[in-house]
């Protein structure tokens, strides 16, 4: 038993440290090449891709090729595009084109997405041939898997690589090693069946089935809605914080040059919360924990608007705090929901429809979203005046600017952390709507007495 948990932490430790190397940073990046415009366009295609790709390969999971030879073939063609996208961005340096990168990047991240609840099948079917509770069991091997997000968000901070293409070198290449490292985990039977089947059957689509039940029907539209909120603080949180360097007070401050290294609190807190979930599940229940993700929410947004490098540093730490609850008690338990309230033969399928919910529908919407009220309430004017000197090592020389052009950039500054605050209270305001149309509408008796397994 100890030695499946183990292969499965390091599947999970992989599956994360993948993603880990280019989320959070990679609007940096583009930002800092001519490309900050396209960043919601960037982290959309994630939302995009995952409409689909997801329910399809769990659907080629669940009926053709077992799970984690699936694993294997989708991270090997999700590596070799990002390597591809990584080694064209350093070829290219400024001079890089939105089309090609964007063509790269799109297919690596068709390939990417899919493997989050392949990973989680696979887990899941190991752990029962293992005789192990899911519920239980999960969560503990899972929690590595936001280990090994942090670990390369770290290195790709501490190597210098937040601003550059070498992101996607990482994440490439640890793609490769974790699809050869796939095919040796446990065998995942697919479900054959002689008997003869109509083509929804045969397609694998009784899953969506689940839409008829009124509890899941509702329980996947708020998965959507909530899931408008996952990439937001992703693809927004790291220029935001780039956005105070502009203030010579702020400038030099730790969050500002380290800014991935402050997000990561985000994920070691995302660590400890995986922890809790079989508890508060027990518990309270999948409503108020669910709720508990919402509120949190809330929190995450309104905190970011109201806080700054210097003095209000905390309240980005807190930000990064509740963001374990946010993230994990709507993820995590809400994987395991689904796990527990569908028929076995449909279990990749279905986890293959929840991620199209959030990850899909629900992070389009909010990236996409996201991106209009940047544009709308951080005016351009001002990001287009900002013309500062810096020096080799890209640092901002305040000594050498003019006293006319300090009070200008002053002024900018001033006015784009004004619409940023704006923007961060616009998220918090639509999680809270979300929050309380989920405790009106969901219904859900909470019976805290039956086993984990069935909680």
């Amino acid at each position: 038993m100890k030695h499946m948990k183990l292969r499965l932490i390091v599947m999970n430790f992989l599956e994360y440290a993948v993603w880990g190397a280019y989320l959070t940073s990679m609007g940096r990046y583009l930002a800092s090449h001519g490309l900050g415009a396209n960043i919601g366009i960037f982290y959309s295609i994630q939302g995009i891709v995952s409409l689909f790709m997801p329910a399809l390969m769990g659907i080629v999971a669940d009926r053709w090729i077992p799970a984690q030879k699936l694993l294997s073939l989708c991270h090997a063609l999700a590596g070799a595009f990002m390597i591809s996208a990584g080694l064209y961005g350093l070829m290219m340096g400024d001079a890089v084109q939105f089309g090609m990168l964007f063509t790269l990047y799109t297919f690596s991240v068709a390939f990417f997405m899919p493997t989050i609840a392949l990973s989680n099948s696979v887990a899941y079917i190991s752990l029962d041939k293992a005789g192990l509770d899911t519920v239980k069991d999960f969560p503990p091997i899972r929690v590595f898997g936001t280990v090994g997000f942090i670990a390369t968000m770290w290195v790709v901070d501490i190597c210098g690589f937040q601003s550059t293409a070498w992101q996607f070198i990482v994440s490439g290449a640890l793609s490769v090693l974790l699809a050869m490292y796939a095919l040796s985990l446990p065998e995942c039977e697919t479900k054959k069946d002689q008997q003869p089947k109509s083509w929804i059957e045969a397609m694998g689509l009784q899953a969506f089935t689940l839409f008829k039940q009124k509890k899941m029907a509702i329980f996947f539209i708020f998965s959507m809605l909530l899931g408008v909120s996952l990439q937001i603080t992703n693809g927004f949180a790291n220029p935001y914080l780039g956005s105070f360097e502009y203030f010579p007070q702020w400038s030099e401050s730790f969050g500002v040059q380290h800014s991935n290294i402050l997000i990561s609190i985000s994920q070691i807190c995302e660590a400890l919360c995986i922890l809790l979930i079989p508890f508060f599940l027990k518990k309270f229940g999948i409503k108020n924990v669910m709720l508990m993700a919402m509120f949190a929410w809330v929190l995450r947004f309104g905190l970011f608007g109201t806080g700054d490098p210097g003095a209000g540093v905390w309240m980005f730490v807190l930000s990064c705090i509740v963001y374990g609850f946010a993230f994990d008690f709507f993820n995590i338990s809400g994987s395991l929901y689904v796990d527990q309230e569908t028929d076995p033969k449909l279990r990749s399928s279905a986890q293959g429809i929840f991620m199209m919910m959030t990850n899909g529908l629900g992070a389009t919407i909010g990236t996409l979203s996201a991106q209009a009220v940047v544009n709308k309430v951080v005016p351009v004017a001002d990001w287009d005046m900002l013309g500062i000197v810096r020096n080799e090592a890209g640092k901002i020389m305040w000594d050498t600017i003019a006293s006319d052009k300090l009070i200008a950039i002053q002024e900018a500054a001033n006015n784009i952390w004004s619409g940023w605050r704006t923007a961060w209270f616009i998220f918090a305001a639509y999680a809270l709507v979300v929050a309380i149309l989920f405790w009106i509408f969901f219904e859900y008796k909470h019976e805290p007495n039956k086993p984990a397994s069935a909680a």
